[in-house]
């Protein structure tokens, strides 16, 4: 039995079952009775996941970053630690790599260490959407919208990826580009990549251009070998190309190599590879990146990109997981980006 057969048998949700099981407030004395009752009737508690709850928890708060190279989680690592430090709440971080089920390790660790909540510093909604059901404790997933997911103790903090990618294609656009390469995940298997692909489409539309999928489009892994060689691609078959936007696939699905992670890596590699060229950025080919990681910053040209603030997801993600170990709902927040404008855009007159 599941905390779903739970909920069908009682006709409570998830939510109030969640919350009964869990010992918090908000729940009317009745729909508690008739729950618990169902527990004792059904041996509900002899289920693995059950007797998790049954059993007395720490305070720790686990983390579990994908990604043992991504730069961005790595510095929201420290940003959180610091925010737990005044906490009685001690942090477990566990990195894991980029093809690893990230849901799959959370349910382990928590039978192992009996954590009172989960961090997730990145994700892929289909493996929560197979496992979570059996992490039972509250969590929040940092950079995936998990709002249709459903899960009443599955909250999260994200950037708006479609609209974040349309602004980069936009201030192109407005930069005077009309053959931008767009370098990206498989949309198909990756969440992330197919909202910023949309993004990238929509910025098109608005500006009565078609998007070329063929000529415009190309996928791979957010790796030194995929940043080189899909530009390598792009300049070979888009027609006059005068800009590239890399697009980040923090879910990225398969072996990542261990330099790879964001977006502006892949646009730092970009512009290696024109150099090699002979081509010069952003004289002959703009660039723009995703994520405003540092490296950015210490490139030259310094390289225009949307920025995603790991002060600002670490603290509303902290202040969410500490909010619902306390008995509050699951909550979907989204935090905002900035097109952080330097100098690898350059702006073509007629």
């Amino acid at each position: 039995m599941t905390i779903k057969d739970l909920a069908k048998l009682s006709g409570y949700s998830l939510g109030t079952v969640s919350r009964v099981l869990n010992n918090q407030p908000n729940v009317s004395e009745q729909a508690r009775k008739t729950i618990l009752a169902l527990v004792e009737e059904h041996g509900f508690e002899r289920n693995a996941s059950a007797q998790l709850l049954k059993q007395q928890r720490t305070k720790s708060v686990l983390i579990i970053v994908k990604g043992t190279s991504n730069e961005m989680f790595a510095a929201m690592v420290e940003k959180l630690q610091s925010l737990f430090a005044d906490t009685d709440h001690p942090v477990i971080a566990d990195f894991i790599d980029e093809d690893e089920n990230e849901v799959k390790r959370a349910v382990q660790l928590c039978r192992e260490r009996k954590p009172s909540g989960v961090l997730f510093l990145g994700g892929n909604n289909e493996n929560f959407r197979a496992d979570f059901d059996k992490v039972l404790v509250p969590s929040v997933v940092v950079t995936n919208d998990a709002h249709e997911l459903r899960f009443p103790n599955l909250s999260s903090v994200s950037t708006d990826d479609c609209a974040g990618a349309s602004c980069a294609v936009e201030y192109l656009l407005r930069s005077g580009h009309r053959n931008i390469a767009v370098l990206g995940g498989d949309r198909a298997i990756s969440d992330t990549s197919a909202k910023r692909y949309a993004g990238c489409v929509e910025a098109f539309r608005k500006n009565g251009l078609t998007f070329d999928d063929e000529t415009m489009y190309y996928t791979g892994r957010y790796s030194y070998e995929f940043g080189y060689n899909g530009m390598r691609q792009a300049l070979e078959k888009t027609k006059g190309l005068t800009a590239a936007f890399a697009m980040a696939d923090v879910i990225a699905i398969g072996a990542i190599r261990a330099l790879v992670d964001a977006s502006d890596y892949v646009a730092c590699i970009l512009m290696q590879l024109l150099e090699k060229r002979g081509l010069r950025v952003p004289e002959d080919i703009s660039v723009v990146g995703y994520d405003g990681l540092r490296i950015g910053d210490f490139y030259v040209p310094k390289l225009t990109t949307i920025s995603q603030s790991v002060e600002l997801l670490a603290k509303c993600s902290f202040e969410l997981l500490i909010s619902c170990m306390q008995g509050a709902p699951a909550q979907h927040l989204t935090v905002p980006f900035r097109l952080l404008r330097r100098q690898s855009v350059r702006q073509i007159t007629e």
